[in-house]
């Protein structure tokens, strides 16, 4: 249990929109004393902007961990962090108004943010994101809000889910297939020869972005370019 632990919890939450506005997703993971992702929850938004699938993000691992257990919380959301550790102050003693007098975006999670926050020891980190050597720990709920966006589906640790999705690590993979004989009957690992229009923009198991309207294929992993589908293991 994180309650047990007195040494400063590091952790990462983030929010993906597949379009911004569009079909969205949040996600957090909580790190043992080694660094490596202990437990972890992402769900579905339906529509919904970046913004509030970050801030998003960000309540649910505070509503989600000990109170008394000091936390950093590492992201790569400059608005969820500005919102809630520059802006937040001047938007409470103006009665949640900017400086400009216009309510503030996203009220209702401001201020149950601050709610969890308050008596808290929290520290905030940025930390690019879609780094080559990025954080781990975001990369892991970047990976894991994406999912969330384009499936619409809960998942975490206490679920039993598997971990989200890696980006394929060798190049080779990204390479288009030679179409011979037989190449479209495929079999195993789950990948398949059918292609379909995307509805929504997304990313694909590789990394790479891919836009409304192009191709793609279904692997192991999810849906991405049809040329990914050869580093899947058979």
């Amino acid at each position: 249990m994180i309650g047990a632990m007195r040494e400063r919890v590091a952790a990462a939450c983030d929010g993906a929109s597949k379009g911004n506005p569009g079909p969205a997703g949040w996600a957090w993971v909580v790190a043992d004393a080694s660094g490596t992702p202990a437990r972890w929850e992402a769900g579905p938004l339906g529509r919904a902007t970046n913004n509030v699938a970050e801030l998003t993000a960000l309540e649910r691992l505070l509503a989600a961990t000990d109170p008394d257990v000091p936390l950093e919380v590492r992201m790569d959301s400059q608005y969820a962090m500005k919102a809630v550790t520059t802006w937040l102050p001047g938007w409470k003693r103006n009665g949640w108004k900017t400086a400009a007098g216009k309510p503030v975006a996203n009220q209702e999670l401001v201020v149950r943010i601050d709610e969890l926050l308050d008596g808290r020891s929290v520290e905030f980190r940025y930390v690019p994101a879609h780094q080559v050597d990025g954080d781990p720990l975001n990369d892991f709920a970047d990976r894991a809000a994406s999912q969330a966006a384009t499936v619409q589906e809960p998942a975490g640790s206490e679920l039993g889910s598997p971990p989200p999705p890696a980006a394929p690590a060798v190049p080779a993979a990204r390479k288009t297939p030679r179409r011979g004989p037989g190449a479209a009957s495929r079999k195993g690992g789950g990948a398949s020869s059918r292609t379909i229009k995307a509805k929504f923009p997304g990313r694909c198991v590789c990394g790479r972005p891919y836009a409304a309207g192009e191709p793609i294929a279904k692997n192991d992993q999810g849906w991405g370019h049809p040329d990914c589908r050869t580093g899947v293991p058979g």
